[in-house]
Order: structure tokens, then sequence, then C-alpha cells
């Protein structure tokens, strides 16, 4: 049995940086401010004019990497750009609708079930793609390796409640 007073291996490992940033992912979203809509005009710019260079990962967290979902407003029909946390998964793309452990889901998880052909975009490359909920075999496969990335998907979770933080698979079309 480990002492409380022991550090936890996986904690140390991370860097000064990472874990800072994982603390005031935590803050923000037990306190329930969600800084999505405030950031992404910024992000989702940044991003395109770099190719993902900036904006293409979360900072600290190199294997959090990030792509830009494209998506079409369910009752609005207005075109939207969502940066989002990825999994590559053989040749589709998984997806995890946190909203950072809020009460409701995204918006463009609501979006996507309207309309599923969409496309993404990692770096300089735009795929086309098909949106599909993943079933609950797929998501308990998938949910761990959003964990390993960004430890903070399972705070997202225990803070979310009753609502389960969906997977989004992005298969591709041609």
């Amino acid at each position: 049995m480990s002492n409380s007073n022991e550090a936890d291996p996986a904690r140390t490992k991370r860097s000064l940086m990472a874990r800072m940033m994982e603390s005031g992912s935590r803050f923000t979203s037990s306190h329930g401010i969600y800084l999505g809509r405030r950031s992404t005009k910024l992000h989702v710019a940044l991003y395109r004019r770099t190719n993902g260079r900036i904006g293409g990962h979360f900072p600290a967290f190199l294997d959090a990497r990030i792509l830009l979902l494209d998506h079409v407003g369910a009752r609005t029909g207005i075109r939207r750009t969502s940066p989002v946390m990825f999994h590559a998964d053989g040749d589709s793309f998984a997806i995890a609708g946190s909203k950072a452990g809020q009460p409701t889901h995204p918006a463009w998880f609501h979006n996507l079930k309207a309309n599923p052909d969409t496309t993404i975009r990692i770096g300089a490359d735009v795929h086309p793609v098909r949106a599909r909920v993943a079933t609950e075999a797929e998501r308990n496969r998938l949910w761990p390796n959003f964990v390993e990335a960004f430890p903070s998907y399972d705070f997202f979770q225990h803070n979310a409640g009753s609502r389960t933080i969906p997977i989004v698979i992005l298969m591709p079309r041609r």
C-alpha cells in the first residue's frame, strides 16, 4: 500500500508545465468555466495559418493532438469549425465530446448527429469524413487512449456527473 505522502510515479514523470496545464484545466472545469467558445476563433486562425504547428496539440501534452472539425449547425445551418483533441484509430479518427466536463454535450456533437458528412483538418491535410457515435464497446476500448494522452479526461468524466462523455468516430469518405 502506498503512503499518501509518496509521489504518484505517473504524475512525477509529467513536466511542470503539463502539471500546471492539467491543474488549470481541472480548476476551470470544476468551477463551471468553459473557455471553448471564447478561444475557438483564435485557435482555428492560428492552426490554419501555421498548418497546425501552432494549435496542433495541447500545450505540454504532445500526444494530445488536435484537429479542426467542420460542422454545420443542426438548427441554423451555419458552418462552424471547432478544434478538438483526437486519437487516430486505424484509418479513422476518434474525438471525445468532453466539453471540459460540463453537464451538456458540445454543440458540434449535436451538429454531427444531424449532419454527419463533414471534413476535418489535421495539419495541412483536409479529410472528408462521416461521423458516427461510437458503440459502448468502441468507447470502452478508446477511452483509455484519451486519458493517456490527456489525464484530465478522467476528471472531465467525473465532473460531467451522469453524462457519459461520448466518443465520435470519424470514418474516411471516398
